[in-house]
């Protein structure tokens, strides 16, 4: 018999598992001077993009960050005060990640809590916005 494949199977059971754990454990309300500082930042600009996400330019990516959507609705004039907004919003939002990962004493929880933030980003969106579904394609709320 191949002892590889038990092994294959062990180890992915084990792997899922710390997934699962993760997800189930991490506590995605802590709070640090980090964190509080990136949530202000983030919230700061939030005013900022709503016109963006309203007018169907921004969408929540499946990873939990923002992409430009759709250029064509945002005049020439402004396409690079929004990518300036979005870029400076995906940093806040890595860091974020990051911090809460951090704060649990887990980093390699970030993959997760990025996965687990993206689908709260999704369902905290309002009628009309956008995201990203799971196989990649942009679907309005």
């Amino acid at each position: 018999m191949n002892r590889a494949i038990p092994y294959l199977l062990l180890l992915a059971l084990f792997l899922l598992s710390q997934v699962v754990y993760a997800d189930a454990n991490a506590n995605l309300e802590v709070n640090t001077p980090a964190i509080a500082s990136v949530k202000q930042s983030m919230q700061d600009r939030h005013a900022q993009l709503v016109t963006y996400y309203e007018g169907g330019a921004v969408g929540f990516t499946k990873d939990g960050l923002l992409a430009l959507r759709d250029a064509s609705v945002v005049p020439l004039a402004q396409r690079q005060a929004v990518n300036a907004l979005i870029s400076a919003e995906n940093q806040d939002r890595n860091v974020l990640y990051r911090e809460i990962a951090r704060a649990n004493n887990h980093p390699e929880w970030e993959n997760n809590i990025r996965t687990t933030f993206g689908q709260r980003w999704i369902k905290l969106a309002k009628a009309g916005w956008w995201y990203q579904a799971a196989n990649g394609s942009w679907a309005k709320k």
